[in-house]
């Protein structure tokens, strides 16, 4: 459901902002707009989106900064990342500093509108009926239904993409998914196999005590992943 959804749009084109403005609004979403990143800082003082989009190149602080540094603060606010520049390294960096989709410019503005309300899908999942409605990952537990992590000191803050791979892996523990079903999970795009493993990585730093030994989310060489819960 995307009625009254609300976004922020960050860019300093003056024209793509009036041009995204008006079309979201004709798509059913709410919309504050900013030119930078500071002005965008402000905007967040005083409004609490459900999206966020944010263009790439901005003067002053680039997008892929501004990313970073909200997933301190607001782990859970679906990111958008839009650019000009296409490279995989480029998709792959902006994986990394936390978005949780990437679009490239020229687009569509209806392939931005399909890809906010996939986002939004994987922020409020709705499961059908999971095998088990939680699993233990040594001091955390995850709820399935909820695609929520909790620990001794209280809820663990995940990105939608983080929280989506780890419902999807969770409601099948022990069973191998490859990367393909999990960019299908995920709701990526084709090219998306790639940016599974950048978020495998981002999950593993939240429930590994050593990332780089995964005592849970294990590497099945050739075929995927697979979550093996335990206390």
């Amino acid at each position: 459901m995307t009625d009254e959804a609300h976004v922020l749009v960050v860019d300093d084109d003056a024209r793509l902002r009036a041009l995204l403005a008006r079309y979201l609004v004709e798509q059913g979403f709410r919309v504050t707009l900013a030119s930078h990143a500071a002005e965008a800082r402000d905007k967040l003082r005083i409004v609490n989106p459900d999206l966020l989009v944010l263009d790439i190149m901005m003067p002053d602080e680039t997008g892929l900064s501004l990313t970073n540094s909200l997933r301190a603060t607001r782990a859970d606010v679906p990111i958008l990342l839009l650019t000009a520049r296409g490279a995989p390294e480029d998709r792959i960096a902006g994986f990394e500093a936390g978005a949780d989709d990437y679009l490239h410019k020229p687009f569509e503005p209806y392939e931005l509108v399909l890809r906010l309300r996939a986002m939004l899908r994987r922020r409020t999942p709705t499961p059908v009926e999971p095998v088990r409605t939680s699993v233990r990952l040594g001091p955390l537990e995850f709820d399935i239904a909820r695609a929520e992590l909790k620990g001794p000191a209280g809820i663990v803050h995940l990105t939608g993409a983080e929280a989506a791979l780890l419902q999807a892996l969770a409601a099948q523990p022990g069973n191998v998914l490859s990367r393909e079903a999990i960019v299908e999970a995920l709701q990526m795009d084709e090219t998306g196999e790639r940016a599974v493993d950048v978020q495998v990585t981002r999950l593993r730093r939240k429930i590994e005590a050593d990332p780089r030994e995964p005592r849970f989310l294990h590497t099945v060489r050739g075929r995927g992943y697979v979550l093996k819960p335990g206390t």
